[in-house]
């Protein structure tokens, strides 16, 4: 049985007795949680579970859907040492007891383990015990600890190669001694058999004494590995490549002596070059892994270190300027950026225009001119022009920082299909020794072979076969994958969304800066009983208070014209319909006509004609009344996307059923609609309703939805569907909403996100064959199914090669998703 897990989990938002009955009554139904005590005093929620049935996400989750937040603190450890599936479940399954940490996830591709815990009750020297009783190295806390990543990789490459050098030298120095029957020991070593009475091999002898000092070199970190694993009661990768290594060591040396064994036992040759294919095959592994989180370096490595911060006169003429360090940056700082050097910060062009690559942001390759008042992004390269650039985010509030943390999240995620390879890798190993175990009794007891052929069937088996393989399945690919998805402005956030994105059965779209750009301009000014001036500057006046997109239009109008504006008294947001404000002491209304309707505000025959007329074009209608008088109404349009009916076709290729859901009239819906081939269209539809749409088409679980939102007002809808995407532009996007998020609003994207999913679960699949296919083909010739026909058998060292490839094919594997490219993106560029 498993052991339980108790846990006293911050949680905010209960206020009543009723919230505490309701957190009790939810999680008393879920498998795997044994107790549960919701204390709204303490604001914690006590809780018992088994961690093997649901996970600190799965509580989360739970926590969430019921109105409630969990807040916990979060660290990232870097560890060294960890080379397989074993070594990352025993990270997990030895640091989850301690007291204060409620969930640990260990990434073998970076080395490091992430961990959600209470502060005040963790206690580092405590964590830095486990990991090192476990046979690893606490490098120190991400962040906090400087750490050169580099200096230890190249430091870990130097010690295997140079075991590896050693241990093939010896490895050739001993088969020429045991081919070329050289034997300087031979008289020797006769005369003391024959004065003694005991039977030493002189060969057997002179090769313990040139291999012992290579075979404890080399094998030392295996064995020491092998040994923790023993004593932490854990049946790891290391203690069966040490049993293999011991057996054809110690038999060599029985038979060298002549106890129990006779001198045709010499393993030497194997038993040095054994470990040394093993650390060939970590070898290469390191390289590999080391590759397929090169994206989130290259990330990294966009960020600038240093800056030059200007002083300027009244003229904008630089008066001074010098050198500092990006972590002495403040907000407003002033900031010269000369061609082809990286923008420090996240700011406004205050001075100079140049254009300015941000391919590294949104993964469009042609450069953006950037003048006064134009929005840059840090890490993004300027290209020709000189740059005065005022600072407004820095360090870890710049775009480049939120997606170098979103990328590393995902990267470290799980999708589902892990559960799968981990539940295998935990049966893995004593499944194998098992059947190392019967095949040497079968062979030996059974079928009368020689003792020598069975220990060899037994040393190979064990060293042959490896769960590493399946270990790196899913993990290289999720990061390879992950990081690719980055380069082209897509960040998938998990390995739950990485999964289910490519199974979709129907996609729902917002209309305004989804299907269509976003930004409206005004077209139409039609008044009544006022002149256009008095419309626009009352219309503009009360608009200024909001931030939605028509209201920026309609602003951005007033300034074109240079109306100078008023400030309102009060004012009210009427979700869906409009705003609502006193300008001069007067009631003000700016809305559809839907809000005039609401407020009783009459509206003239005429006016509605042209309304219907106007609304036809597919223009959005802005009315305004002023003490329930109408004054006229404004008219707008919003382009559509060139990418939004390419991105609907490519939906419906792929079987998808589409659908709009808007808050705008009826009409214009279903203009935009026909024009990009959109199925279904829910119009005047307010933002809590498009979830409970959501809901509808989920039906009962038997359709997966994906949404796509702002990012902000969707963000019910976000939550609700299998799949929320996000859309946005630069530093307007919620990096907090939906499970996707995709950067410039590149509406491809979206279908670019599905074929990534499709792709890298392919990928991972293919993985998993492969490392099956490997064990599943070599353990039966380990085991010596071919002897009986063919007189094929698996020597030792030959099946440590084989272990150590298997691994790197499925690396590699992992490797080739840097070059995909989106079906979606590949006819776009074509």
């Amino acid at each position: 049985m498993a052991k339980l897990k108790s846990m006293d989990l911050p949680i905010e938002g209960m206020h009543c007795a009723s919230c505490v009955l309701s957190v009790n009554k939810t999680f008393k139904k879920i498998d795997g949680v044994e107790e549960v005590d919701a204390d709204l005093a303490a604001n914690k929620l006590h809780i018992t579970v088994n961690p093997k049935k649901i996970s600190y996400e799965k509580i989360e989750k739970l926590v969430k859907n019921l109105g409630f937040e969990l807040h916990s603190d979060e660290m990232t450890l870097r560890i060294q040492g960890m080379h397989c599936a074993s070594c990352t479940m025993n990270v997990e399954n030895f640091l989850i007891r301690l007291d204060g940490i409620f969930d640990v996830k260990a990434d073998l591709t970076s080395q490091s383990a992430k961990i959600r815990y209470d502060s005040s009750k963790v206690d580092m020297d405590e964590i830095e015990k486990v990991i090192e009783s476990l046979g690893f190295e606490l490098l120190g806390i991400e962040g906090q600890t400087e750490i050169d990543e580099e200096a230890i990789y190249q430091k870990d490459l130097k010690d295997k190669l140079t075991r590896i050098v050693v241990g093939l030298i010896f490895s050739v120095i001993l088969m020429i001694l045991m081919f070329s029957g050289w034997d300087p020991l031979m008289g020797v070593i006769e005369g003391f058999n024959h004065s003694s009475g005991i039977h030493i091999s002189s060969m057997g002898l002179l090769s313990l004494i040139v291999s012992i000092a290579p075979f404890i070199y080399i094998s030392l970190p295996i064995l020491k590995a092998g040994w923790n694993g023993l004593i932490h009661k854990n049946l790891n990768m290391d203690v069966m490549y040490s049993m293999g290594i011991l057996v054809a060591y110690v038999s060599s040396i029985l038979g060298t002596f002549g106890i129990v064994l006779n001198h045709t036992f010499m393993f030497y040759d194997s038993a040095v070059m054994l470990p040394s294919f093993l650390m060939i095959g970590r070898y290469l592994e390191a390289r590999a892994k080391k590759r397929t989180s090169d994206s989130i370096r290259e990330l990294i490595g966009l960020q600038p270190t240093v800056a030059t911060a200007i002083e300027v006169d009244e003229n904008g003429e630089i008066k001074s300027q010098k050198e500092v360090a990006i972590e002495d940056i403040i907000l407003d700082d002033l900031l010269l950026v000369k061609p082809g050097e990286k923008i420090p910060v996240d700011g406004d062009v205050v001075g100079g225009e140049s254009y300015v690559d941000e391919s590294m942001i949104n993964g469009e390759p042609i450069p953006k001119v950037k003048k006064d008042g134009e929005e840059v992004f840090a890490g993004t390269i300027n290209q020709e022009g000189v740059l005065h650039v005022r600072a407004k985010k820095i360090g870890k509030e710049t775009v480049l920082s939120n997606i170098i943390r979103l990328v590393e999240k995902a990267q470290s995620s799980r999708p589902p299909v892990q559960k799968f390879a981990n539940t295998i890798v935990s049966y893995f190993i004593p499944v194998i020794l098992t059947i190392a175990i019967v095949v040497f009794l079968i062979w030996y007891y059974l079928l009368g072979a020689t003792l020598l052929f069975s220990l060899t069937c037994l040393i190979s088996i064990l060293v042959v076969a490896c769960p590493c393989a399946l270990g790196l399945a899913t993990p290289t690919a999720v990061t390879v994958g992950v990081g690719r998805a980055a380069e082209y402005g897509i960040l998938i956030k998990n390995g739950d969304t990485l999964e289910n994105a490519g199974q979709i059965d129907v996609a729902a779209f917002d209309k305004t800066g989804t299907i269509t750009e976003g930004k409206p301009e005004v077209d139409d000014i039609i008044t009544y009983n006022c002149s256009y001036d008095e419309l626009i500057k009352l219309e503009a006046s009360v608009e200024q208070n909001s931030t939605h997109p028509i209201a920026k239009a309609i602003v951005n109008k007033s300034k074109e014209m240079n109306i100078e504006l008023d400030q309102t008294s009060s004012f009210e947001n009427v979700t869906g319909k409009g705003l609502k404000s006193e300008l001069n002491s007067k009631e003000v209304l700016a809305g559809n006509l839907a809000l005039m309707e609401m407020e009783n505000v009459e509206v003239s025959s005429e006016l509605i004609d042209k309304y219907h007329e106007l609304e036809k074009l597919s223009k959005t209608i802005i009315f305004l009344a002023e003490e329930k008088t109408v004054k006229g109404f404004l008219s707008l349009s919003d382009k559509i996307k060139s990418t939004s009916k390419r991105t609907i076709d490519e939906l419906h290729k792929m079987g998808v059923e589409t659908y709009m859901l808007t808050g705008d009239n009826e009409s214009t819906a279903l203009n935009v609609a026909r024009e990009v081939g959109i199925d279904n269209v829910k119009a005047s539809v307010l933002p809590e309703n498009k979830l409970e749409i959501i809901k509808e088409v989920q039906a009962n679980n038997t359709k997966k939805v994906l949404f796509v939102g702002d990012g902000i007002n969707d963000a019910p809808a976000l939550t609700q569907a299998d799949i929320g995407v996000a859309m946005g532009n630069g530093t307007d996007i919620a990096m907090e909403s939906g499970d996707i998020v995709v950067m410039e609003g590149d509406l491809e994207n979206v279908v670019a996100a599905i074929q990534f999913s499709k792709k890298v679960m392919r990928r991972i699949k293919e993985n998993i064959f492969w490392a099956f296919a490997y064990n599943s083909v070599l353990i039966p010739i380990a085991a010596g199914v071919l002897y009986p026909a063919f007189g094929i058998t698996f020597e030792p060292a030959l099946a440590g090669l084989a272990m150590a490839m298997s691994s790197v094919t499925v690396i590699s594997l992992s490797l080739m998703l840097k070059r995909y490219v989106p079906e979606i993106k590949r006819k776009s560029n074509n």
